[in-house]
């Protein structure tokens, strides 16, 4: 049970790189060529660095009909209307029927070539065409289609690696320490002649809301404060010179 992706008749070995690059980068391991115009390993792996294991495995296939032979499910990306009615659907929406698709049986991602992309033919194979929506210029390169699709594949397996900045042991800012932030940073505003014809009252309460939009822990709070105290402080120290 597979997902493979299946570059058809490409003619820039630069895009084959592009896509390798990518599988690697979201965890996809096996991709098979149709009759690639350009196919060179070392060249692949000189613009794809550090992506020789996922090269050594790729397959070339000399017809569509060989490379998609013992797929069970296939999701053709193209950009192009079509006059043919096709069960047209959106990345996320495919990368859901794919991953199950992959899961009960064996599925292919199919894409190519650069200049026309596929052909009605090779989309009469497609249980699914995959279009993504874009501004009026609707021609996505190759590699850039392929980075879309295999970064949904990506999210559904649940494990993006991306991990929010950890804010530590900190406790919660508590009521009496954000209320000292407030009068210090009020205290700070009026120092600068910041509220000049501006309501004070009027802009603490915006300085409220920002601050509890975000909330603080004690030693953010704490921080913030001393910043506030310290804007007063070199006020006064420049005063007395």
């Amino acid at each position: 049970m597979t997902l493979v992706v299946v570059l058809h008749r490409t003619q820039d070995l630069v895009n084959i790189a592009g896509v390798v690059r990518s599988m690697k980068n979201f965890g996809l391991e096996t991709l098979r060529l149709v009759a690639p115009e350009e196919f060179d390993t070392r060249r692949i792996e000189g613009i794809a660095h550090g992506t020789s294991d996922l090269i050594k495995g790729i397959q070339l296939f000399d017809t569509l009909d060989d490379a998609l032979a013992d797929r069970t499910f296939v999701a053709g990306m193209s950009a192009r209307q079509r006059a043919a009615k096709r069960n047209v659907c959106r990345p996320a929406e495919a990368a859901t029927e794919l991953r199950q698709a992959a899961a009960e049986g064996d599925a292919a991602l199919l894409l190519g070539p650069e200049d026309r992309g596929l052909s009605n033919e090779a989309l009469d194979r497609c249980h699914r065409v995959i279009t993504i929506p874009t501004s009026d210029h609707a021609a996505l390169n190759l590699a850039h289609a392929f980075t879309v699709m295999a970064y949904e594949l990506f999210l559904l397996r649940g494990d993006p690696g991306f991990k929010r900045p950890r804010r530590g042991n900190q406790p919660a800012a508590t009521r009496d320490q954000l209320e000292r932030v407030f009068a210090s940073a009020r205290e700070a505003l009026q120092a600068i002649d910041f509220f000049k014809t501006r309501n004070p009252d009027t802009v603490m309460r915006t300085v409220r809301e920002v601050v509890h939009r975000t909330p603080l822990d004690a030693r953010e709070a704490n921080l913030l404060r001393a910043m506030c105290i310290e804007v007063v402080r070199y006020l006064e120290r420049l005063s007395s010179r």
